[in-house]
């Protein structure tokens, strides 16, 4: 009998701790994090690319979302990379990362000196509802959450890309070089 009350104890305290440590349904990609401040960049984990918005407050983010944007669209999201406009929204961050991994990540703030919190959030509410371009490699959803806390529109996903496609480019150039000489060297031998 006294073992039986102290595995339901123990039961009632590991279900208190895991349901004071998970937001929502309890899953381990979902453990909460600390509340992030107001001007905070969040990278968002989609399955193809990272997706980033601004903390503004009382669980809110403002991005920057293609109109086929659906919150926690994951994958399917990727296609909105193929549209030129976009809207800036204001939504829970809940919904926006849905069963998407988050964190904060103000990765500029060694380089660049990041704007005061008010400002960040002034600027970033001041664009909610609007219309603006967006284009992959210059105007996307890190650029504009970059240029609104540090005043500086850079995407380092972009960045890597375009790197990782000169390195492929360079390893494929030089591949094919020697390809040619090593038929070159074959056929000079018959």
């Amino acid at each position: 009998m006294g073992r039986g009350r102290a595995t339901s104890r123990w039961s009632e305290l590991c279900g208190h701790l895991t349901g004071s440590l998970c937001r929502g349904g309890c899953a381990a990609s979902q453990v909460r994090k600390p509340e992030p401040q107001l001007g905070d960049l969040i990278e968002i984990f989609r399955p193809f690319y990272r997706h980033w918005a601004i903390y503004v407050g009382n669980g809110y983010v403002v991005h920057l979302a293609p109109p086929s944007e659906i919150p926690g669209a994951g994958a399917a999201s990727v296609m909105s990379a193929l549209t030129d406009k976009a809207i800036v929204k204001k939504e829970l961050l809940y919904d926006v990362a849905g069963t998407d991994r988050y964190r904060v990540n103000n990765k500029h703030d060694g380089r660049y000196p990041p704007l005061p919190p008010s400002k960040i959030v002034q600027r970033a509410e001041e664009l909610v509802g609007q219309e603006v371009l967006y284009k992959l490699t210059s105007e996307n959803c890190e650029h504009f959450v970059n240029e609104l806390r540090y005043g500086i529109a850079r995407s380092d996903q972009v960045r890597d890309a375009v790197m990782m496609a000169g390195v492929a480019g360079v390893g494929l150039a030089a591949l094919g070089f020697i390809g040619v000489m090593l038929s070159r060297n074959k056929r000079q031998k018959q």
